[in-house]
């Protein structure tokens, strides 16, 4: 039987965005760590400190998760006393997500995390900025995918 090239695990897109993911997410842990949060609940207030507020549905959106997931999370977080959930008056099935006064403090303690994370990865500005616009355009064309098929 011969070995097919196209299945070898090296030669896959797929692969190799995985392993970066959770490699830098790795990177991302003891930084958080001293913030007391996650990686996921930093992507959420990641949005927050842009936007200020979203609903649920919003941050689904923007972050790539269902609500079975986010839900939870966003649970722990107000439990944490990071954000503020509260239902529409308007409709009931709308969850605003606003920040507490400590999930907007915790901001300025995040501020050196994006640097430290470039430092410690070792890739220069020039391929960064040569990278994040590629994985756009992949993220951009995998959503068209989904929506075609």
């Amino acid at each position: 039987m011969k070995y097919n090239d196209a299945l070898r695990l090296d030669d896959q897109l797929c692969f190799a965005i995985y392993a970066c993911s959770r490699e830098l997410t790795k990177l991302y842990r003891p930084l958080l760590e001293k913030l007391e949060i996650t990686y996921p609940q930093y992507l959420v207030l990641l949005v927050l400190w842009e936007k200020g507020e979203s609903t649920v549905k919003e941050l689904g959106r923007r972050l790539y998760l269902d609500s079975g997931t986010l839900t939870p999370m966003l649970k722990r977080m107000e439990e944490n006393g990071l954000i503020h959930r509260s239902r529409s008056v308007e409709d009931e099935r709308v969850v605003h997500i606003t920040l507490t006064e400590k999930g907007d403090k915790l901001k300025a303690e995040a501020q050196c995390i994006p640097q430290a994370i470039a430092e410690r990865v070792g890739l220069p500005s020039e391929e960064w900025n040569q990278l994040l616009p590629l994985l756009r355009s992949l993220l951009q064309r995998l959503e068209m995918a989904q929506t075609s098929s």
